[in-house]
């Protein structure tokens, strides 16, 4: 899996599939049911932290279902697939506006809509008005009253693969869209160019706070655990600095936690998904 993660780290797993479609995808999940083979979908990697020994089952990279349509009615419809700043770049094309806040967020709109991405006080989820999920084996489709989701959280039952979202955005001239996407990158480019393979945040910032302010005042920048290290740019990145392994990183994150949690008594909570076997 460190083929496929942006932390460049991760075992191997069992099986690695790419359907086609959703009908290809429909087709390999009830397939691996009747064999009772486990499985997990996942997008491009960016933000996950796979063990080293790696995931039993199938692992289902959805980067082909990456379709993007203008329904009209100020509205887009993108497949899980879609990369975040492709999917503003086909709306900003269209004259519409509402998520380049999601343009410098790596990664796809699956696993965006999975964490409820967002910057600047604002949410994926807030713009989007339904979700296509794989549910069951079935396609379903649900309106977003219908979920329940918070900062960096949606809610979704065991097995569930989010394969579109509807967003609903506003008229906006494209020239005002390039200059929030400018903006958004720059200022991407000069806080998280951290120079090292990383899963962006690591943690979630609790309520009120900055993560990356809590781990500098416990005295954490900079700190290293094997190969994993946290960034001397951001410390709210931990990277891979060269050789690291997952174990290093959840000894570092675990290193991370207690000096917070001693220092003001705060708890971190991980932002990254962490996969597989120890």
């Amino acid at each position: 899996m460190s083929r496929h993660t942006s932390l460049k780290i991760g075992g191997p797993a069992d099986l690695f599939a790419v359907p086609e479609d959703t009908a290809d995808l429909q087709k390999l999940v009830r397939q691996l049911c009747e064999q009772q083979i486990p499985w997990m979908a996942i997008g491009r990697g960016y933000n996950l932290l796979v063990r080293d020994k790696g995931i039993r089952g199938a692992v289902i990279s959805l980067e082909r279902l990456n379709q993007v349509d203008d329904v009209g009615d100020n509205r887009i419809r993108a497949g899980a697939g879609a990369e975040n700043l492709a999917v503003v770049r086909f709306a900003q094309e269209r004259g519409l506006g509402g998520i380049g806040f999601i343009a410098g967020i790596p990664g796809t709109i699956g696993g965006a809509i999975r964490m409820n991405a967002g910057a600047y006080g604002q949410g994926i989820l807030e713009q989007t008005a339904c979700l296509t999920l794989l549910r069951d084996g079935r396609v379903h489709e649900f309106c977003i009253q219908e979920m329940n989701y918070s900062y960096r959280h949606l809610e979704l039952e065991p097995g569930d693969i989010v394969l579109e979202a509807l967003f609903a955005l506003h008229p906006c001239a494209a020239e005002n869209t390039e200059e929030e996407i400018r903006r958004d990158l720059e200022l991407r480019r000069s806080k998280h160019n951290v120079g090292f393979p990383s899963a962006g945040s690591f943690f979630k910032n609790p309520p009120g706070q900055a993560a990356w302010r809590l781990i500098d005042a416990a005295g954490m920048r900079g700190v290293r655990a094997g190969g994993a290290q946290v960034s001397e740019v951001h410390s709210n990145f931990l990277v891979n600095a060269g050789g690291a392994t997952a174990r290093d990183f959840l000894e570092l994150a675990h290193r991370v936690k207690n000096a917070v949690l001693s220092h003001c008594g705060i708890t971190l909570e991980e932002e990254v998904r962490v996969l597989g076997e120890e």
